[in-house]
């Protein structure tokens, strides 16, 4: 689905347009306690209501965060915090959280797009009809720097709530009863156009604190792409006349935690290994180790290895270190380019660095322009996460028309955010530790 080039593009680029980001503050502000009617307000943040969200789940939990819009990027969800049934007060997570980069080559080597910084994303903020947001609410946005200064307004942003099926099922282990809740999650998106692209950037806040970020492609595929051959394309309608040409899209997020309310934080790398039963044993073993991440890293993703980002300032109830973790979706590594070489990307905060390729800002001679220019050796302090998921796409004959949505992402998962499940039935509640029949 080659991407179509408009003039609108052409003049973006000869004019050089920087990104400008729609003001939104983000500091805190009042907000209802939710479990001890003794403690102290809970902050909200601080940004106006226009840029603000804030959605208690049916199941108890809420979420707050701040937005803004940036010329580029797009959506900048800031701020981002999480207060579940039993604690008195939100728990930050995340600073800011935004897409860093659509990389978008063909396979018969004959272009490459960077989607956010040179082909008009943000600008291509697309109106939602209220079907499209179903139960939720749009939200007018303010494209900064508009091609079409007549349209700059867009209802474009929906925040809306989804059941997701069970959160959790428990047979007691005397009598019939069964311990099961249904999952409530919050769903923040957009859907921007880019040539024959349309994307849908999704944000999914979960009741039991895990963050889900996709994006989805759709729209249609290119009229002018059917001229693929020698295997770099898939045959599309009647016979053998049209290819498709096949590309790889490559998603990047850029992540900067803020883990109860601190930029300081450490990073943790876990690996298992399999071995061979040992004499007398009935299976084989399994260990698990931990290397302290000290330094910037390009890390590629293996099977049994995961990542964590813990907390320097804040620990649950049971006195261990908050943290979340970094769980990888299903991914196809492009290895054409040194940038997409890597599964994910710990660098040391530098607020030049704000897209994972062809970065926009001028940070000086010599310092690069993607992401893997700047894992230079620096000690972590306050990590910047950059999260890379790619997908290769070979069309089909289902792909027309329109495109059904293909979705890449990843989660963060929370380690002992809290002390206990956030949604554990208060019969449950002393069940901390070796359960007891119940």
């Amino acid at each position: 689905m080659r991407v179509n080039r408009n003039s609108r593009v052409r003049r973006r680029a000869a004019a050089g347009l920087s990104v400008l980001a729609l003001a939104a503050a983000a500091t805190t502000a009042a907000g209802p306690a939710v479990a001890q009617p003794k403690a102290a307000p809970a902050p909200a943040p601080d940004c106006s209501p226009a840029y603000r969200i804030e959605q208690k789940l049916a199941t108890g939990t809420t979420w707050r965060m701040c937005w803004h819009y940036e010329s580029e990027a797009g959506l900048v969800l800031e701020d981002i915090s999480y207060q579940p049934p039993g604690e008195a007060r939100p728990i930050k997570v995340l600073s800011t959280a935004k897409l860093a980069q659509i990389d978008v080559p063909y396979d018969d080597g004959s272009v490459e797009y960077s989607d956010l910084t040179g082909a008009g994303f943000g600008q291509g903020l697309v109106d939602m009809a209220p079907a499209e947001c179903p139960g939720g609410t749009i939200k007018t946005v303010k494209v900064p720097e508009a091609w079409d200064p007549q349209h700059a307004n867009v209802k474009g942003l929906c925040t809306t709530t989804r059941s997701r099926g069970h959160a959790y099922r428990m047979q007691a282990d005397t009598g019939n009863k069964v311990f099961q809740k249904q999952g409530k999650d919050l769903l923040v998106y957009t859907v921007n156009k880019v040539g024959w692209y349309e994307y849908i950037t999704e944000w999914r806040f979960q009741d039991d604190g895990t963050l889900n970020m996709n994006v989805g492609a759709t729209g249609s595929l290119s009229p002018g792409d059917y001229d693929a051959g020698d295997g770099r394309g898939w045959p599309l309608g009647k016979g053998a006349k049209d290819y498709a040409t096949s590309h790889s899209h490559n998603v990047f997020w850029r992540l900067n935690f803020g883990l109860d309310g601190s930029s300081k934080a450490k990073i943790e790398q876990y690996d298992s290994k399999v071995s061979p039963p040992a004499r007398g044993a009935e299976a084989p073993s399994n260990k698990t180790t931990v290397t302290k991440v000290t330094k910037e890293l390009a890390g590629d993703a293996k099977n049994m290895r995961w990542w964590r980002v813990v907390s320097n300032s804040g620990k649950n109830k049971d006195n261990h270190r908050r943290s979340y973790d970094l769980v990888p979706g299903a991914t196809t590594k492009y290895l054409g380019r040194s940038f997409t070489k890597h599964d994910v990307y710990f660098t040391e905060y530098n607020k030049c660095e704000q897209f994972a390729s062809d970065n926009l800002r001028n940070c000086g001679a010599g310092h690069g322009k993607s992401v893997d220019k700047w894992v230079g050796g620096q000690t972590l302090t306050h990590p910047v996460v950059w999260v890379n998921v790619g997908f290769h796409h070979i069309a089909r004959d289902e792909d027309q028309q329109p495109m059904p949505v293909h979705w890449q992402g990843f989660s963060l998962a929370p380690r002992d955010v809290t002390a206990m499940n956030p949604l554990t039935p208060p019969e449950l509640a002393d069940q901390n530790g070796q359960a007891r029949p119940r």
